[in-house]
């Protein structure tokens, strides 16, 4: 039941929502439906990922995950940027970080160490990710100071954008290279080679090609349905009286990393913590150090320059999720009460942004 079950509810909700799109239903009707679709589309590439993953190894695939688990919110986020709504893609970039490395992280390392005791991955590829991920911050903050203390004018924040921007695209490349290519064995997952894992866990679903082909409709299915959900969001935000701080940080950042939570808490249950961090703040990264640049001149292609000055709530949230999960993980070592210490910071940033 279960084979044909979840292919069923996919191509129902997908066919509902672009019915509903299409045809002009309420727009409360298409939000929920585009939203529970989003979330069957990224569950569907969020195993067609694991199944790439498999025959392209832990590391490269925790990668494959956090990218294409990542088109959903650079999608959407690029329709966002079109109809020139830069407060909640901002809201939703500052979503998708904190989701990441708060509740996707939170979840896996929780669900993790309810099974295992206390799970290990490699050291040193913690201590690159906290200082990346402070990289990050810095990118962030910068701007944000040197406009609002008049330090430069909003023109000449634009140009500091877009040179912070290129910078970050370029580290990010860099740190490509560096962790797949230069220093791989040194970044190495310490159960990647662990004799616990039972041979069935490595067994694909699908073949090489039939994976990648998966992966690639599953990515073409979310560009469809999130342009479909961006249509609804303003309605939608107006008729309910929030604030659209609220809805791009965590409404639209939960439904857009659907494919993460379902792939990292999977693998962290499966012992295989290090590809679940990797997933989870490896994503945080990408959006920092890839996606947010790429809309930065994404918005300059379309006429009107996105600058990189976040609000005082986004870059206080931002930083807060960085120290926690930086603490958390730099030994290299976690249990399920350091999960349940992620979730708690991001239920408390949730209340608060809820209460804006």
């Amino acid at each position: 039941m279960k084979k044909w079950l979840s292919p069923f509810l996919l191509i129902a909700f997908f066919v509902l929502s672009a019915a509903a799109h299409f045809a002009g239903w309420d727009p409360i009707i298409q939000f929920i439906l585009a939203a529970i679709s989003v979330i069957f589309v990224a569950g569907f590439l969020g195993k067609a990922t694991e199944n790439v993953a498999h025959y392209a190894g832990q590391r490269l695939g925790g990668f494959l995950n956090a990218t294409f688990g990542n088109a959903a919110e650079l999608i959407i986020a690029i329709f966002l940027v079109k109809e020139g709504l830069f407060d909640m893609v901002k809201a939703s970039l500052t979503g998708s970080i904190i989701g990441n490395l708060l509740l996707v992280l939170g979840l896996s390392i929780f669900a993790g160490g309810t099974k295992f005791k206390v799970q290990s991955f490699n050291v040193s590829l913690a201590g690159m990710n906290g200082s990346l991920m402070i990289v990050a911050i810095i990118a962030l903050f910068v701007p944000a100071v040197f406009l609002n203390t008049h330090s430069i004018t909003t023109s000449d924040t634009q140009t500091l954008s877009l040179i912070v921007a290129g910078i970050l695209i370029v580290a990010y490349i860099a740190w490509l290279i560096f962790s797949m290519f230069t220093h791989k064995k040194y970044l190495a997952d310490v159960t990647e080679d662990s004799e616990e894992e039972l041979p069935h866990e490595h067994t694909p679903d699908w073949s090489k090609g039939k994976s990648i082909l998966y992966l690639v409709l599953a990515t073409v299915m979310v560009a469809f349905v999130s342009e479909w959900l961006v249509d609804t969001l303003e309605t939608f935000t107006t008729r309910f009286g929030l604030s659209e701080l609220f809805v791009g940080a965590f409404l639209v950042a939960i439904i857009g990393n659907a494919a993460e939570h379902s792939a990292a808490v999977m693998l962290a249950m499966k012992n295989k913590i290090g590809a679940s961090v990797e997933i989870a703040v490896g994503s945080s990264l990408q959006i920092a150090l890839f996606v947010t640049p790429v809309l930065v001149f994404a918005s300059y292609f379309y006429g009107n320059t996105m600058n990189l000055v976040f609000s005082t709530i986004e870059l206080l949230a931002i930083g807060v999720s960085v120290f926690i999960a930086k603490s958390i993980i730099q030994d290299g070592k976690t249990n399920w009460y350091e999960g349940l210490l992620l979730l708690v910071v991001y239920v408390i940033l949730g209340v608060s942004f809820f209460m804006v």
